[in-house]
Parts: C-alpha cells; sequence; structure tokens
C-alpha cells in the first residue's frame, strides 16, 4: 500500500509522541539524594523576602550547587528592577582585613543567606571566631564589638540602629555601636540560670526549634524584657558521640513528661542598664506555668505577654507594666483540650488588637478592645483563619491566609474589620504564602501545587497580578523530563463519619486489572497535616520514584492530623495514637476495596511522630506486611514535657493513658516486618526510645531490623548518611512489597 502525504502527518506525530514518552527517564536514588549526582527539582526561587520601604524589598538570591551562598538584591517591586544590597566584594575585603580572618571565610561571611540586620538593612552584625563585628552597608571596615574568650549569641540590633542586645554565657548585654561600650545588664548567669536564653524544651516546643533567644526589645529601644530559667531542679540527659577516638559526651538540662519544668520569669531592665524588674506572677504561684509569648505594645508603656498551665489547658493574655512590675489579665483563653500558642496580637493605632483563637474549634480572628474587652469575631466558619497579614485601617481590611476553600491547599484573604464580606485574593488552587508590604498595598504570592515547583508572583492588594518574579520554569522542566504521573486527591470517610483527605500516586501505566502493593507515609501528630496540595520537593519524587516501580503510594491524613480545626484533633487528647490508628485502618479498609489493591503488600512509613505511628500501628494491627519507624517514640515518658502533657496531660494525671499509648509495652504484638531507624546523637526524640522498643521485641521473641546512624540527630542530614538511609529504606520496601512480584 503507497502511503499518501496526509496520511503521513498523523503517523508522524504518533511516532513523535511514542518517541517523546520512550525518553521520559526514571527516577534514581542518586537523583534524590547523591551529594554528586541529585538533581534539583525546586528551583531556587526568591524566598525570604523582607520589604525595606512600599516599594521595595530585598532577598538573598541563591543559585543551584552554590550550597548556602547567597548574593542579595535590593529590588523595586513594581518593575523589577535589582541591584546588590551591598557591593559584597567590598564587605569582603574589609572582613580580609581583620585579624585571622581567611580570604576563604571572608567569602563566605560576605554570601550569607542569613544576617543580624538593622531595621532598615543597612548594617548587620556578624559572628568571627566568637565575637561580634559591626558592618555598615558599603564600608571598608568592619568595627568589633566584643574582645572575649566565650562566645556572643543571639545579636540583635535595637529598633533605632543604635545598640545590639545580646547573650554571653548566660547572661544578657548591649553594647553602643558608636563607642563599642558593652554593658552587662544581668549578672547571675550560670549553667543553672540562663537570662535572656531559652532552655531546650522552651526552644523546640514553644518559641521555635533553633531559636533560642529569649529578648525582645521595646519600640523605643529604652527597655529589653527577658525571660529567665532556673534550671536547678530540671534532670540532665546525656548523649555520647562514639565517632571520636575519645567518645564526646554531651549532657543538658531537659524535662520529660512528669519531670520538674524550669522556672520560669520575666524581667524588664533599662538598655543603658540598671536594676532588673521582675514582673508579678504571684497568681500563678500555686500552679506550674510557662510563658509563651512576650512583645511590647508599640507606645512601649506595657509588656504583652501569655502564660499558661503546665498542661497548657488555658491560656491568658496579659499587660504588665515595665516600671512597677504590676500585671493585668487582659482575658484568658480556652478550649474543650489544650490551647495552642496563637501567637502576638495585632495592634491597631487606637490600641485595640486582633487575635487569633481556637475556642470555637476552628482558628479565627477576634478584635479586642486595648482592654481585653471582646468587640467582635472578624472570621467565622468551618474553615481556619492560620496567618494573620495585617490591617489596613484606613479601608478596614484585614488580610489573613487561611483554608476557606481547601484544607488541602492554602489562599490569602481579606475581611472587612467589622466583620462580614469575605474575598478570596488567590485564584489558582494550591498552597499561596503572602509576604505583604508595610502599607499594605502590595504583596509577593509564593504559589505551589502538588505538582508544580513554587512559583512566585507580585499582586496588588486586590489580588490582581502584576508581574512574575520568577516561574521556575527550569525545575517544573527538570520535573518533566522523568516519567512521572499527576497525584490524585480523594477523601475517604471513616466509619463515623469524619472525611478524611487523602492523595495518591499510581504507578505509570496504571493497569486496573493488576494487583498493587501500596506504601502508605504518614505522620499523623495532632494538627500536622501531610495531604497538601503543594510542592513537596525531593519528597515527592521519591514517591514518585516508588510509583515508578509499581507501588501505589498513599497519604491519608487522619482526623487528628488533618487540619480541619482544632476541633479534629481533640478526638486524641490523652490517647494518643489509639484515634489515629482507627481512622488509618478505616483509609486502609478503603484501600482494599479497591481491586487494583493486593491487601497481603501494605506497608506504612513514617519518622518522628510517625515514626511513633508506625510502631503503634504494627503493634496494635495486622494490617500492614510492612513499616518502617523512624525517630520513634517507644514511650511517652521518654518525650519532653511541653509537648506530651499538651496532649497527655502529665503522666501522674493519665498514667493509664500513657501506659496504652506507648508501643514498647505491645512489643509482644507485632505483627508485619519492622525496620527501626534512628540518629545515634537525636537530642529531640532520644535514641533510648529505639533501644527500649528494640530490648523488649527481644525479649518477646519478635525478630526485626535496626539501623543507627551515628552523628546524626533527628534527622540524618549528612549527606553520604542521607543516601545510605534512603537506600536502607528502599531495600526494605522492595523486600517487603515487590518481593518475588519485582519487575527486571
Amino acid at each position: 500500500m503507497r502511503l499518501r502525504p496526509w496520511m503521513l502527518a498523523p503517523l508522524s506525530l504518533l511516532l513523535a509522541a511514542s518517541l517523546f514518552a520512550q525518553q521520559k527517564k526514571n527516577l534514581t536514588l542518586d537523583d534524590l539524594y547523591d551529594p554528586e549526582k541529585k538533581v534539583d527539582f525546586s528551583g531556587t526561587p526568591p524566598a525570604g523576602i523582607a520589604w525595606t520601604s512600599d516599594t521595595h524589598f530585598v532577598y538573598p538570591k541563591t543559585e543551584s550547587g552554590r550550597g548556602r551562598s547567597a548574593d542579595w538584591l535590593r529590588v523595586e517591586a513594581t518593575t523589577g528592577k535589582s541591584e546588590p544590597l551591598f557591593d559584597a566584594p567590598r564587605m569582603e575585603a574589609a572582613l580580609a582585613k581583620l585579624p585571622g580572618v581567611t580570604p576563604e571565610e571572608a567569602r563566605r561571611l560576605a554570601h550569607q543567606a542569613r544576617y543580624a540586620w538593622n531595621d532598615k538593612k543597612t548594617a548587620l552584625v556578624v559572628a568571627i571566631a566568637g565575637d561580634l563585628y559591626h558592618y555598615e552597608l558599603g564600608a571598608d571596615r568592619a568595627t568589633r564589638l566584643t574582645y572575649t574568650s566565650g562566645e556572643e549569641d543571639d545579636p540583635s540590633f535595637s529598633p533605632d540602629g543604635q545598640l545590639v542586645a545580646f547573650t554571653r554565657a548566660h547572661d544578657l548585654y548591649v553594647v553602643d555601636l558608636s563607642s563599642q561600650r558593652e554593658r552587662r545588664l544581668t549578672l547571675d548567669g550560670s549553667d543553672d540560670i540562663l537570662n535572656g536564653k531559652l532552655d531546650w524544651v522552651y526552644q523546640e516546643e514553644v518559641y521555635g526549634r533553633g531559636n533560642y533567644k529569649a529578648f525582645w526589645w521595646s519600640p523605643d529601644s529604652r527597655t529589653i524584657a527577658f525571660l529567665q530559667f532556673l534550671e536547678k531542679d530540671v534532670p540532665k540527659y546525656t548523649l555520647v558521640d562514639d565517632i571520636p577516638y575519645r567518645p564526646t559526651v554531651e549532657t543538658w538540662h531537659h524535662p520529660k513528661a512528669g519531670d520538674p519544668n524550669p522556672k520560669t520569669r520575666l524581667a524588664v531592665v533599662r538598655s543603658v542598664g540598671g536594676a532588673t524588674k521582675f514582673v508579678d506572677l504571684d497568681k500563678y504561684a500555686p500552679i506550674e506555668s510557662l510563658i509563651v509569648e512576650v512583645g511590647f505594645t508599640p507606645d512601649s508603656k506595657q509588656v504583652i505577654f501569655q502564660v499558661q498551665d503546665r498542661e497548657q489547658r488555658f491560656l491568658d493574655l496579659n499587660s504588665a507594666n515595665p516600671t512597677t512590675g504590676e500585671t493585668k489579665t487582659l482575658f484568658r483563653d480556652t478550649t474543650k483540650a489544650w490551647v495552642d500558642n496563637p501567637g502576638p496580637p495585632r495592634f491597631l493605632k487606637d490600641g485595640s488588637f486582633l487575635w487569633l483563637s481556637e475556642r470555637s474549634g476552628w482558628k479565627h480572628v477576634y478584635h479586642y478592645k486595648a482592654d481585653g474587652t471582646l468587640l467582635r469575631q472578624v472570621t467565622d466558619g468551618k474553615w481556619e483563619a492560620r496567618t494573620l497579614h495585617g490591617v489596613d485601617e484606613a479601608k478596614g481590611y484585614v488580610y489573613f491566609s487561611g483554608t476557606e476553600r481547601s484544607h488541602v491547599g492554602g489562599d490569602i484573604y481579606r475581611a472587612k474589620l467589622e466583620g462580614g464580606e469575605l474575598v478570596r485574593l488567590s485564584q489558582t488552587a494550591g498552597v499561596h504564602a503572602a509576604t505583604f508590604n508595610p502599607a499594605l498595598s502590595l504583596y509577593v504570592d509564593a504559589w505551589s501545587d502538588a505538582a508544580t515547583p513554587i512559583q512566585v508572583r507580585l499582586h496588588k492588594a486586590d489580588g490582581s497580578e502584576l508581574r512574575v518574579l520568577d516561574d521556575n520554569k527550569e525545575a517544573a522542566a527538570r520535573v518533566a523530563a522523568y516519567d512521572v504521573v499527576k497525584p490524585e486527591f480523594l477523601k475517604v470517610k471513616t466509619k463515623d463519619g469524619f472525611e478524611m483527605e487523602a492523595v495518591m500516586w499510581k504507578p505509570p501505566g496504571f493497569d486496573p486489572k493488576r494487583k498493587y502493593p501500596v506504601y502508605q507515609q504518614t505522620y499523623a501528630g495532632p494538627h500536622a497535616p501531610q495531604v497538601r496540595n503543594a510542592w513537596g520537593g525531593t519528597g515527592t519524587m521519591y514517591h514518585q520514584m516508588l510509583a515508578q516501580k509499581g507501588i501505589v503510594v498513599w497519604i491519608c491524613d487522619n482526623r487528628s492530623a488533618s487540619g480541619k480545626g482544632a476541633e479534629s484533633t481533640w478526638a486524641a487528647y490523652k490517647r494518643l495514637g489509639e484515634t489515629e490508628l482507627a481512622d488509618i485502618e478505616d483509609g486502609v479498609a478503603w484501600l482494599k476495596q479497591q481491586p487494583w489493591v493486593d491487601p497481603s503488600r501494605i506497608g506504612i512509613n513514617g519518622w518522628s511522630y510517625g515514626g511513633f505511628m508506625v510502631s503503634y500501628a504494627l503493634t496494635h494491627s495486622k494490617s500492614f506486611a510492612m513499616g518502617i519507624a523512624g525517630g520513634t517514640v517507644a514511650d511517652w515518658k521518654d518525650y519532653d514535657s511541653i509537648y506530651t502533657e499538651r496532649y497527655m496531660l502529665m503522666p501522674q494525671n493519665n498514667p493509664e493513658g500513657y501506659r496504652k499509648s506507648s508501643p514498647r509495652f505491645a512489643a509482644k504484638d507485632l505483627s508485619g516486618n519492622l525496620l527501626l531507624i534512628h540518629g545515634a546523637i537525636d537530642d529531640n526524640v532520644h535514641p533510648q526510645n529505639t533501644m527500649q522498643l528494640a530490648y523488649e521485641l527481644q525479649k518477646a521473641g519478635k525478630p526485626f531490623q535496626l539501623m543507627l546512624y551515628p552523628k546524626s540527630r533527628h534527622g540524618v542530614t549528612e549527606p553520604l548518611l542521607a543516601k545510605h538511609l534512603r537506600q536502607t529504606m528502599l531495600d526494605f520496601v522492595e523486600q517487603n512489597l515487590l518481593g518475588a512480584h519485582k519487575e527486571p
């Protein structure tokens, strides 16, 4: 038969499409985790944006392959015109003049992605060999501020830019930038008395992991509020790094559930020095309390701080006179279970303020008078107002981010301060993260969805798009070069009717007539949803790799992890693990109803709380052929006081709940093949958890596998060890879920 020209065209298109499909690559571990070969699937869109005026913002520009090195840019928002924020070679030359600073160190210091900046972004402080140096942008020299053998921590400029506060050896200091004169503000710092510096449990569970700063400037720069921690009665914990010939021993104060917490006091001191004034907290003396947020009113006349009872069943918003220490409780927030820290109040010009609260079971915005009298609830509904961006008082708008459109997404909204009108500003489905300028007339939006790496755009306050800052096409193209599938979002109901959110990745070329194994990824902890319509980076691509190997990847958020309001989390109160597993098994039951699922080959993986959930599931269920438990909690009495008691109360107030929630006590009931993984110097979930579970499994005659990672904490971050971790996990998954079914 002779082919006509009109017949060749569709044939050539078919061949081209077939060739294109053939050119799609399969993912390998090297693509994801090899230090030299890994592919950047997320790109380097602008991040860390900070507005310096209503028209300009700055950010550290990074590039793939440069590690943490960055070049700071100053950008005119609407035009996109950019220039270096400072002359990096000039700064490098200035630092290289300092004694003992090598050219390599000077180059590194001049290209950091993070600095201790003044408010105007015109000067910064860097630490060199344990001392602080002040650098004015554009200058030819850096000024040394401290001259001691001890290290200075958490340098912080005063709002007027004239002073820098810091801590040294657990005392609080300030240094005058014009004279380099140093003033010691507290005198009693020691290993057992911390002034202006958080202890381990407060930084981990209250103020944010890695943030040890426990002092706050007043807006007028005249006063500093700080926390003092009395650690003497707090038990210590010890870890040992066995890699050096002489092991390194690490010991610190670490309260576990039921242990004495540090006694915490709030104090105020003048920045010029003088006597410390402690805030009157006598009303809380009969109970153990936590101080969970500190700040000032905009006029500097009052310290604003939040206090909770030890088990976090209430939260008081208080004000204190910084001169006399006298306090007043503006109001008390409660829920049906625990109260999460809502963050600081947002003050308006008339002294009133906005407040986020979960008292109704859903986080929403409330408007209060300056004296703590409720004016009105600003937002309402079966969704969450998660982040408060600010108030345009002239137009009467409140800007915030929330989940009104989708529980697995995140959008940008505005509402009338007086209540009523609610407008969604973001249009495309997915997750939007906004950074507004001071006037709330413009915002930068970082958007992604589950299939698209982060893109960044500039918008007007009404949501209209002005320009694209970064469409991140290069990263998207790198993703598209591989044989990836589109994730499928769905909803699965529990036996009692709760609608769980789920997402899955089916293998490319999915055949509904086949039987597939399922790999479930879980975290399951309170209000920590994993099902999100957002780009997941390397984690997402790992799931794609498993799908390419013929495994269905499944994530299903149990109700307490769902992000569907605080009311959904309360089911787990005082009995962690129990209701989570019931919901997870309802999800598994749905899977088993699908004709393309092999019910004998379902596995589950999780780390941290997710590791606990895996350990709990395999000792309380027969639904799983395998489980990987990383950084697991084996006994909640092993975990820190503030986190654990929030959900479980103190052990003495809930002894049966603790025992039932701890997998080590059910080791004899292990079902399925278990791989335990732990960082050998994990200072968060201590390795003793895995050791205790291993001990009970051994005594019960239960086989399992164990992998420890030396020099690793709660995450395995050393590149070669991280690759080894993922290879170990992949091998275990393939052995247990594919086995004889493994395709060549």
